[in-house]
């Protein structure tokens, strides 16, 4: 069972608990809304509901039945990584330290990149080549230095990216940058 897997779950029982709504409730009022378009549900469920965005996320993608939202996160993270399986190991060790930050720590695979959550996005991993890694972090206010550059064009969802090429990368200072923009998302 994969973390995001209960992540959602947990985020159904709660939704109730928050809302005084069940997800069906949910889906049926998006339904009846007669919107259709993700980012359209979302934006509404927020405004019109006072959802926060986690909550009207998830229950759009439900409405939605979004690819995103129903595929294996491992085969998505797996696509990610077809012909650059050697870089599957980064990965696989950024998630180990990101997950060693708390419970509420999210991995949330798409088609390109997994986006790292808590109460919000704080950070992404993306395999940019077949040599690197992209881990993007949100830092807002942290002047760029050495390998903590400014993430310019690579993503509008962070502050910053570190390329990484090899596992020996993931070190104490890419984790410590990582925990800052975790602490900094709660």
């Amino acid at each position: 069972m994969s973390k995001v897997d209960d992540a959602a779950r947990t985020m159904i029982a709660n939704l109730e608990e928050k809302t005084g709504k069940s997800i069906d409730e949910w889906v049926a009022q998006v339904s009846g809304s007669g919107l259709d378009k993700h980012g359209q549900i979302v934006k509404w469920l927020k405004s019109e509901h006072g959802l926060t965005h986690g909550y009207a996320n998830l229950v759009a993608h439900q409405a939605k039945s979004s690819a995103a939202a129903h595929a294996a996160d491992d085969d998505l993270v797996d696509g990610q990584y077809a012909g650059k399986e050697s870089l599957r190991p980064i990965y696989d060790k950024l998630v180990v330290a990101v997950e060693g930050f708390g419970s509420d720590v999210e991995l949330a695979p798409k088609k390109s990149y997994v986006s790292l959550r808590r109460a919000r996005q704080f950070g992404l991993v993306q395999p940019s080549t077949k040599s690197r890694v992209d881990v993007g972090l949100k830092l807002e206010g942290v002047e760029p230095d050495g390998r903590l550059e400014a993430s310019g064009s690579f993503n509008a969802m962070v502050s910053h990216r570190v390329r990484v090429t090899a596992t020996d990368e993931v070190d104490d200072e890419l984790v410590e940058w990582l925990r800052a923009a975790y602490a900094a998302a709660g």
